[in-house]
């Protein structure tokens, strides 16, 4: 049987990022599904990105969640502010234009001085699993919108979970260990759907004279093990090469960009890359030469952790022969710290 072929959705600075047909995995054979998975892992552990194509979410589940996006973001400021993040242990909630501020290790200073200096050009929704009163998400009520909103957003969620499931069975596949081993550790669904709005800013704002890279979200990594990204096609993303520079992450239609993020890294004794990546102002169109403002980005992110209450060690098979290259955390513990430090 003949190999599957695996394209290249980025190839620049070293920086591979292969595209791949994950209809393979889902449906194929025996074969296909374990060369899809080696194309997986190898995926992550090279650039720690890839694509997916045919990954069994449709198109149309894709825009209706994004036209959804697009009308909460369109409701008046106070009726968005009333549904505020609350706190790290929930990350529920909206959170206005320049109160995250996301940041790598390497920088310096206060967080107080860097969101002055360089705030994030963006606003967003987070929303968690719906079973846990303790921590409520914050839903928009009070018209037919918000009711349409929420069952949308519930279902996409549940859509993204299984994707989740499956990404994460491919690796375990790639690894040479149990395909069901990430189960137990995925069948929670303690992760978050973020819907993301990059609103229109004048051109001049990316123009800077003060030493800063004005930014819609500023360089970091992911905190939990991989990161689901749907983009709509104004595009922005970029990803740090090998070589230092940042690569355009450019949107594929019908594709998912995926990435693994510190928690995975750390869960596999550093086999596999946590890529720095950011958001910048869109690439040049030409129908948007004569603008004096770049148009509004919309995204999608769905942040896949593993059940907050489980202990990530290192998985087995990455650490015998060289050590253990860091202690074992509870994931909830781990996720909230991050979160702390980063709003």
């Amino acid at each position: 049987m003949a190999e599957i072929t695996v394209d290249s959705a980025v190839s620049q600075d070293d920086l591979v990022i292969p595209l791949i047909d994950f209809s393979a995995f889902l449906s194929g054979s025996h074969i296909a599904r374990k060369q899809t998975a080696d194309a997986v892992l190898h995926g992550f552990q090279n650039s720690g990105f890839i694509y997916l194509k045919n990954h069994g979410i449709s198109p149309s589940a894709v825009s209706t969640v994004f036209s959804h996006s697009a009308k909460f973001f369109a409701r008046p400021k106070e009726q968005k502010d009333a549904l505020a993040w609350y706190s790290a242990a929930a990350n529920r909630g909206y959170t206005a234009q320049g109160r995250e501020k996301l940041v790598v290790l390497e920088e310096t200073g206060t967080e107080a001085e860097l969101r002055k200096t360089v705030p994030d050009l963006k606003e967003s929704l987070e929303i968690g699993r719906d079973d846990q009163p303790e921590t409520p998400n914050m839903w928009p009520s009070g018209d037919e919108q918000a009711v349409e909103f929420k069952k949308e957003m519930l279902r996409f969620f549940e859509l993204c979970k299984g994707l989740n499931i499956q990404v994460m069975r491919a690796i375990a596949l790639g690894m040479g260990i149990e395909e069901s081993w990430f189960d137990k550790f995925t069948d929670a669904g303690d992760n978050t759907l973020r819907l993301l709005h990059y609103p229109s800013v004048p051109k001049s704002i990316f123009k800077r004279d003060d030493g800063h890279v004005q930014v819609r979200a500023g360089e970091h990594s992911d905190y939990g093990s991989i990161t689901l990204l749907f983009q709509d096609a104004r595009g922005g993303l970029q990803v740090r090469s090998p070589k230092g520079t940042f690569v355009n992450g450019t949107p594929i239609e019908g594709t998912i960009v995926v990435n693994a993020g510190d928690l995975l890294t750390r869960w596999s004794n550093d086999t596999i890359k946590s890529t720095i990546h950011r958001v910048i102002e869109p690439p040049p169109k030409p129908e948007d030469a004569d603008k004096d403002e770049y148009p509004p980005r919309y995204s999608i992110a769905y942040f896949c952790n593993p059940n907050y209450d489980r202990m990530i060690e290192a998985i087995p098979g990455t650490f015998e022969s060289t050590g253990r290259n860091y202690e074992d955390v509870t994931s909830g513990d781990y996720i909230i710290k991050r979160l702390t430090a980063t709003y």
